[in-house]
C-alpha cells in the first residue's frame, strides 16, 4: 500500500517540480524540454487518477504563464481519460473541469491546433462522441481569435464535417430513435457551435448594407452546402410517428435559418448561386465540386418544396411552369441515383411541382429544354429496372401526371419521343394506350391538330410497325402489339371512311404492308414453332416416364432458369396463349376493316 501511495505522489510530485521551475522562469525563456516534460507529468497525473491534483495546478493563478503556453499538450491524453471513466465518475467531472479550464487559459492558436488534431484523429464509434466533447472549448477558442477567424471557423466546420461524413445515416424510425453512433444528436451541436458566427455576420450585415468581409459569410454557406449533402441527402426527412423532435427535420430547419441569416436563401434556390469557389486547375476536383454542389441545391429544393422548411420566406411571385423549370436540374440530378432516400427525394419534388399546375398548362415550349426530354427518360429506367416495387409504381403515376399537364402538342413530342427511346415494351404499349385516348377526346370534345390529320398519321407510323418485320420477338413486345392493335380496331369503329378525320383510310394500306401482314406471318411462325416445341417436351417426357427431368429453355431470347418439363409445358403454353390473344384482336380488327370497306363499296355502287 505504501508503495503504490509513494508512486501516485510521485506523478504528482513530478508535476509540481516542472511547475516549480518554470514558474522562475519568463515565459520567453520555456525551452522544448520543459513541454515535454510538462506533458509526460502532466499526462501520468491523468493515468493515475489524479486529476484533481491537476486541476488544482491549472487553477492556481501563479501558474497562468506556464498553462498559457504549456495547456494545450494535454488534449490528446485528457480526451483518452475522459472516455476512460464513466459518466457518474468524480474523475470524468474533474477531466471535464480540466478542459474548460484549458479553453479559457490555453494561448487560442495553440490550443485551436490542439483540439482540430484531436478531431482529425478520432475515427470510427468515437467520432461523434468526440466531436461533441470537443465543440464547446473549440468554439470558446474560434470567440477569442483576433486573426484568421473566418478560416479558422471554416477549417473547424470543414474538419469536423469530413470526420461525420463516413459514418452512415440513421434511415428507419427505430435507428433514428437508436441513434447508436451519436449522429442525430453531433449535427444538431454542430449547428449550435456555428450560431454565435452566424450571428456575427448578421449583426456585420445590418450594420453595412455592403458588408465587405465576406469571408466567413462564405465559410457558413460551404457549411450549409456540406451539410444539405450529408447528412440531410440520405436521411428519411417524413414526420414519423412516435418521434416528437426529429432530430434531421430539426437540423434541416436550422440549416434553413442559417442560409435566411446570411442572406442567401434565395439566391441559392432561384440564382444556383455556387458560392465563391476558387477555380480549380485539376478538372476532376473542379467535376467533384460541381456534383457535390447540384446535390446540395436539390436537396435544398426538396426541403423547400416538399417538406415546405423556409416555405414562409419564399416569395408568392413565381407561375408552377417557373418553379417546375426551376426544379427540373435537381429533379434530374436526384433521379440519376440509385439509392432509395435519393430517388424518392426526386419522385416526391417532381410530383410536388407537377400537382401545382393544372392539367394541359404547361407549354411544349417547356419540351426544348434538355432537362424536359432526360427526366421522364429517367422515370422510364426507375419504371423498368429499379428492385423497389413502391418507387417503379410512383414513377408510373408521375410520368402520368407529366404527361397530363402538357399542352396537346407537348404531349404529341412526348410521345413520339418516348416511343422512340424507352426500348420498353411495357412502357411503348402505356403510350399508345395514352396516344388513344388523346384521340378519343380529339374525336369526341374538341377538334385538335396533333391527334387527328397528318400529324397523328406520322405519329400512327411509329405506332402500327413492327420493329423487325415478321421476324419481331411477338412475345417480347405482346405489351406494344396488344396495345397497337387496340389503338386499330379502336380508330376503325370511330372513324367512318366518309369522315375519315384521324386519316387512318387514307394510309390503310399502308398499314397493312408495314403492320397486319407481317404480324399475321410473325403469329404463324411463332405459333408454328411453340407447337412443335410442346409436342418435342411431350414425346421426351413418354419416353424418360418422368416429367420431373430438369433442364432449360429459351424464351424470348432468354435462357430460362432450370426447370422440369411439366413447368416448361406450363411456360410454353402460356405463350401459346398470348399469341391467341394477339390473334383473336388481329382477326378482329381484319373483319372490322372488311365491313367497314364493303360497306362503302355497296353505297357507292
Amino acid at each position: 500500500m505504501p508503495e503504490e501511495h509513494s508512486q501516485t505522489t510521485m506523478a504528482v510530485d513530478e508535476l509540481q517540480a516542472i511547475i516549480q521551475r518554470c514558474q522562475i522562469l519568463e515565459e520567453a525563456d520555456f525551452k522544448g524540454e520543459d513541454f515535454n516534460l510538462f506533458l509526460v507529468a502532466g499526462q501520468k497525473c491523468l493515468e493515475d487518477g489524479y486529476a484533481a491534483q491537476l486541476l488544482e495546478v491549472i487553477q492556481n493563478e501563479k501558474n497562468k504563464v506556464i498553462i498559457k503556453n504549456m495547456g494545450w499538450n494535454l488534449i490528446s491524453p485528457l480526451v483518452r481519460c475522459i472516455f476512460m471513466y464513466k459518466e457518474e465518475d468524480d474523475k470524468r467531472k474533474h477531466c471535464l473541469r480540466i478542459l474548460d479550464q484549458l479553453a479559457q487559459l490555453c494561448n487560442p492558436k495553440e490550443l485551436f491546433l490542439g483540439l482540430l488534431e484531436q478531431i482529425e484523429q478520432t475515427s470510427g464509434d468515437q467520432v461523434c462522441q468526440t466531436v461533441m466533447l470537443l465543440l464547446q472549448p473549440l468554439q470558446t477558442v474560434l470567440l477569442k481569435l483576433q486573426n484568421k477567424k473566418a478560416y479558422s471557423v471554416g477549417l473547424s466546420l470543414a474538419m469536423i464535417m469530413n470526420q461525420l461524413t463516413p459514418l452512415p445515416v440513421p434511415y428507419t424510425k427505430q435507428q433514428i430513435q437508436e441513434d447508436k453512433l451519436g449522429l442525430c444528436q453531433c449535427c444538431n451541436a454542430v449547428v449550435d457551435f456555428a450560431k454565435p458566427f452566424v450571428n456575427e455576420v448578421v449583426k456585420n450585415m445590418e450594420k453595412s448594407s455592403e458588408y465587405d468581409d465576406m469571408e466567413l459569410k462564405e465559410e457558413l454557406l460551404k457549411f450549409c452546402m456540406k451539410s444539405l449533402k450529408y447528412p440531410l441527402l440520405t436521411a428519411q426527412l417524413e414526420q414519423l410517428e412516435g418521434i416528437e423532435e426529429h432530430p434531421f427535420r430539426h437540423f434541416a430547419t436550422e440549416i434553413i435559418n442559417i442560409l435566411w441569416n446570411i442572406r442567401e436563401l434565395i439566391p441559392l434556390v432561384f440564382l444556383h448561386h455556387k458560392g465563391k469557389s476558387p477555380p480549380w486547375e485539376n478538372q476532376e476536383f473542379a467535376d467533384i465540386e460541381r456534383k457535390n454542389s447540384a446535390d446540395s441545391l436539390a436537396c435544398l429544393s426538396y426541403l423547400m418544396f416538399v417538406q415546405h422548411f423556409g416555405i414562409e420566406c419564399f416569395p408568392v411571385v413565381f407561375s408552377p411552369s417557373y418553379l417546375l423549370l426551376c426544379n427540373m436540374t435537381h429533379i434530374e440530378v436526384l433521379l440519376k441515383r440509385t439509392e432509395e432516400s435519393m430517388l424518392s427525394k426526386g419522385l416526391d419534388l417532381f410530383e410536388s411541382s407537377l400537382l401545382r399546375m393544372e392539367d394541359n398548362s404547361l407549354l411544349h415550349d417547356y419540351l426544348e429544354f434538355r432537362d424536359f426530354i432526360n427526366v421522364p427518360q429517367d422515370l422510364v429506367k426507375i419504371m423498368t429496372l429499379c428492385p423497389m416495387e413502391h418507387l417503379r409504381k410512383k414513377s408510373l403515376s408521375i410520368l402520368q401526371l407529366f404527361i397530363d399537364k402538357f399542352d396537346t402538342e407537348g404531349k404529341y413530342t412526348l410521345f413520339r419521343c418516348l416511343l422512340k427511346t424507352s426500348n420498353h415494351a411495357g412502357v411503348e404499349g402505356y403510350i399508345i394506350k395514352n396516344i388513344k385516348d388523346q384521340i378519343h377526346l380529339s374525336l369526341t370534345e374538341y377538334d385538335n391538330v396533333w391527334f387527328t390529320g397528318h400529324h397523328l398519321i406520322s405519329l400512327l407510323d411509329l405506332v402500327l410497325s413492327l420493329p423487325e418485320g415478321a421476324e419481331t420477338d411477338l412475345l417480347q413486345n405482346s405489351d406494344r402489339i396488344m396495345a397497337s392493335l387496340n389503338l386499330l380496331r379502336y380508330l376503325v369503329i370511330k372513324d367512318c371512311e366518309s369522315d375519315n378525320q384521324t386519316g387512318v383510310w387514307t394510309t390503310l394500306t399502308k398499314i397493312e404492308q408495314n403492320f397486319l401482314k407481317p404480324l399475321r406471318v410473325g403469329l404463324n411462325m411463332s405459333k408454328a414453332h411453340y407447337e412443335a416445341e410442346i409436342k418435342n417436351k411431350k414425346e421426351n417426357r413418354k419416353e424418360s416416364h418422368s416429367s420431373n427431368t430438369v433442364c432449360s429453355v429459351t424464351v424470348s431470347g432468354e435462357k430460362m432458369p432450370a426447370m422440369t418439363t411439366g413447368m416448361q409445358l406450363q411456360v410454353l403454353h402460356s405463350a401459346l396463349f398470348t399469341f391467341d390473344l394477339i390473334e383473336s384482336v388481329l382477326a378482329r380488327v381484319e373483319e372490322l376493316i372488311e365491313v367497314k370497306i364493303k360497306a362503302v363499296m355497296d353505297e357507292n355502287s
